[in-house]
């Protein structure tokens, strides 16, 4: 079943300095931010809502604490006039803010999330949202993992948390896509 795009928000989760930060480790999707980019350029052409969530640590050591350079957006997708900017203290972009009130109030059913980092914010958003029942799609290569250890003390790739991140996603909370699915159908102008 096709639907209207019209009036899709996209919102782009903690594109910020700090996840340049060699701290992270290994990462994966390293053209996560011009996809991102990509696909801000096509919203903000088509005049459509975008929505910034920006996390800000209440911890003064963090790098994404309001004092650092870490806590600012990447250059690429800097807010302009209009946009609106969410701030978040914890993983979901609902918990806390705004964001489901701007959405319903301004008749908002559908998004497209993108952002980082694909096991943290990205998917705790992305759970709430379609549990919310908002029609929601996360773009695949739009969003990055880095690699971890596990409790058991194994470390696992940034390839394998991201794609486990999205399996457990897929389709009991979101429509999974990529970047280049997702501008074919803002061409036509219908989600599927």
């Amino acid at each position: 079943m096709l639907y209207e795009i019209d009036n899709a928000a996209l919102i782009i989760i903690d594109v910020q300095k700090a996840f340049d930060h060699e701290k992270w480790g290994k990462r994966n999707n390293l053209e996560a931010e011009q996809n991102i980019e990509s696909l801000l350029k096509i919203w903000r052409k088509k005049k459509y809502p975008v929505i910034h969530i920006q996390h800000l640590s209440d911890n003064i050591h963090s790098i994404m604490h309001p004092s650092h350079e870490g806590s600012k957006f990447k250059d690429m997708v800097k807010p302009i006039e209009g946009e609106v900017i969410i701030q978040k203290k914890v993983n979901s972009a609902f918990i806390g803010t705004n964001l489901e009130e701007y959405l319903r109030s301004n008749g908002i059913e559908k998004v497209v999330i993108v952002g980082l980092t694909t096991p943290h914010c990205v998917s705790t958003t992305t759970r709430m949202s379609g549990n919310l029942g908002f029609d929601t799609y996360l773009i695949s290569d739009a969003t990055a993992a880095f690699g971890m250890k596990g409790p058991n003390n194994i470390y696992y790739s940034a390839e394998e948390i991201h794609a486990i991140s999205l399996a457990t996603l897929h389709e009991e909370f979101a429509t999974i896509l990529t970047t280049k699915e997702m501008m074919g159908m803002m061409e036509i102008g219908t989600l599927k």
